[in-house]
């Protein structure tokens, strides 16, 4: 199946949930936050949310600075 992250479609496993995708780009979970379909995903649910064809992931990295 496909969904696009970060504006690139990205081939994945059925049955795959945010922190598996996560994992699978070797992405620390904890250091980014997660849009799907325009809604933030708590971080804490990241293991139970399921993928589904279609959606659309922003994955974002805060950078601190001034």
């Amino acid at each position: 199946m496909n969904v696009i992250l970060n504006g690139i479609e990205t081939e994945i496993l059925d049955q795959m949930s945010v922190f598996t995708l996560l994992e699978s780009k070797q992405i620390t979970a904890d250091t980014v936050v997660v849009e799907l379909n325009k809604e933030i995903v708590p971080s804490d649910n990241f293991e139970n949310v399921m993928l589904n064809d279609g959606d659309h992931l922003e994955v974002l990295r805060f950078v601190g600075g001034g």
